[in-house]
């Protein structure tokens, strides 16, 4: 079995919050597992990181746990955070504070490394 695994936001976005509890259920439970996993935040995602943002949002009406507190309970079982830096730069976030659960920068090449080394299992949210 596997033991490393590399989790790309594309499409998790915040205005779809009804989408973006799920990625970060499945980080956690790997993490807990000890499967080292890392998370890159490309596109609309990386709003995500900016201080506060996921803490206002909920996956549904019904809903009493915040995308934050889903995104710090992956981060306690060991979950890193990688920033894409062109997305950042696109939404104008560049000299912006990211998050404290934010390991550093990741894009592309970093996740694509990731998909072709043998090691790494990957998923596209």
């Amino acid at each position: 079995m596997k033991q490393k695994l590399a989790i790309l936001l594309w499409a998790t976005d915040p205005a779809t919050a009804d989408r973006c509890a799920t990625p970060f259920f499945h980080a956690a439970a790997a993490g807990a597992m000890d499967v080292e996993v890392e998370m890159y935040f490309t596109a609309r995602s990386v709003l995500l990181l900016a201080p506060g943002a996921a803490s206002r949002i909920f996956a549904g009406q019904q809903q009493t746990t915040s995308i934050g507190d889903h995104m710090r309970q992956a981060s306690e079982h060991g979950v890193r955070f990688f920033a894409c830096q062109d997305a950042l730069t696109a939404h104008g976030m560049v000299a912006q504070p990211l998050i404290e659960d934010v390991s550093g920068y990741g894009g592309a090449t970093a996740f694509i490394a990731r998909a072709l080394d043998p090691e790494w299992a990957t998923l596209v949210y």
